[in-house]
């Protein structure tokens, strides 16, 4: 067995990365302590993630080329397969001389297929391949979005991997958006929002020092602003980190509680909370089983799903969050639902959110509460409340579909419905 060449351990962590989202069904996010541990330097672990991450947004494609230069096709879950994908990822996206992205691959399939993943690269390569911009969907995801919202709807999805998504960002109430628009060199989309280009260290912007603004998804930032201003009325939100809607609802006067599992991103969220200056009293806890201090005169739930809608930024999505994922998470989202109901003050609002592009996990979810409820109704949500771009649906939801603001950089997709009791 030889030796790793200089650059081959990078390689070896995003096939370390590649395994445990397309086989272990991880977020890339979270696999990045494990796979990349060995890993000293930052850039050597930046390119590992760019290498994965860039695979991740074209396996669709890269596999096609391979299946084109072989006579039998590779099972999918094959090292030879998924070395040839960072090879060629390297050479066709990345912009890595091809002598250095098959040299530097060729140890990880020591004492297996080398001189097949050697021959496919030389053959790809030699055919003058390209990779197609945008990048196609995985199949499986087309097929199931055309269906859901049409074929243009998935074309759209698909024209959005073209390259990365642009930074939205949240403004303090009472802020000159148009002056903080010119200072950070961006465009405002609503009152309270800037909009800049992706690539910009977000710690270095004027603003973030004093807390003046947070990175928030213009959509993500919809469900707070459905709940209008607070006057000091109290709210939950419930699986709040890492606290964009916490910090929304706190600056527009609510005495807010939030609550989320996790002691890591609820962490996150007490940082957000000190470094713009906003209060929130904050809990560790199972938001399926939390009912303290209520009721509450708003509720707003964003409830973990399948995250399909930030495909653009996190293109693992589209590899983990399959039939039985989605299944999963609108179950518990149903129970989700019904828990946060009953914490409601009589005459209060519930808001249901999901960063998620299936309909099971959104409008399913909404039609079967009212089902389930009937002392609850639809608040319809009217379309001035809305940021330019966006419209409710004919009941008064919103659903965030591919293709929203392709003109102006897009927007993750998301569902969000508002509900009043009584």
């Amino acid at each position: 067995m030889t030796s790793d060449s200089t650059g081959t351990p990078a390689r070896r962590a995003a096939l370390r990365l590649l395994d445990a989202v397309l086989r272990r069904g991880l977020p890339l996010e979270a696999a990045m302590d494990g796979a990349c541990g060995d890993l000293d330097r930052a850039d050597d672990r930046g390119f590992a993630h760019a290498i994965a991450a860039e695979v991740l947004r074209r396996t669709a494609d890269l596999d096609a080329l391979i299946d084109g230069a072989t006579e039998r096709p590779l099972p999918a879950d094959a090292k030879a397969r998924m070395v040839l994908r960072i090879a060629l990822v390297q050479a066709l996206a990345l912009g890595t001389p091809g002598h250095a992205a098959i040299t530097t691959v060729l140890p990880l399939v020591d004492g297996g297929p080398r001189k097949l993943v050697h021959a496919v690269f030389g053959a790809v390569m030699r055919d003058g391949a390209v990779l197609p911009d945008p990048p196609h969907l995985p199949p499986a995801v087309a097929d199931r979005w055309a269906a859901s919202w049409g074929k243009d709807a998935a074309e759209a999805a698909r024209a959005s991997l073209a390259g990365p998504p642009p930074v939205d960002l949240t403004l303090k109430p009472d802020t000159d958006t148009a002056g903080w628009a010119g200072r950070l060199d961006g465009e405002s989309l609503a009152p309270g929002h800037v909009r800049i280009a992706a690539g910009r260290r977000i710690v270095d912007l004027p603003g973030y020092d004093e807390g003046a603004w947070w990175v928030q998804d213009i959509a993500a930032a919809i469900p707070a602003r459905l709940l209008g201003t607070g006057e000091g009325r109290r709210a939950l939100d419930l699986c709040a980190a890492p606290g964009g809607k916490t910090m929304q609802l706190a600056a527009a006067g609510w005495a807010v509680t939030a609550v989320d599992l996790s002691e890591a991103r609820m962490a996150r969220l007490v940082e957000n909370l000190e470094r713009t200056g906003l209060g929130a009293e904050t809990r560790i806890a199972d938001a399926a089983a939390f009912a303290e201090g209520a009721p509450y005169d708003a509720v707003l739930l964003d409830a973990p799903c399948s995250a399909t809608g930030i495909f653009r930024r996190h293109p693992d999505v589209l590899h983990r969050a399959g039939a039985r994922i989605v299944a999963e998470a609108a179950e518990l989202q149903a129970r989700l639902i019904d828990h946060a109901a009953g914490l409601v003050a009589p005459g209060g609002r519930l808001v249901y959110a999901v960063c998620s592009l299936e309909a099971d996990e959104g409008e399913q979810i909404a039609k079967g509460f009212v089902a389930r409820h009937p002392d609850w109704r639809i608040d319809p949500v009217a379309a001035d409340e809305l940021p330019r771009g966006f419209s409710p649906d004919k009941v008064g939801r919103v659903r965030v579909r591919p293709g929203t603001l392709a003109d102006r950089g897009g927007a993750d997709g998301f569902f969000i419905a508002r509900f009043r009791r009584g």
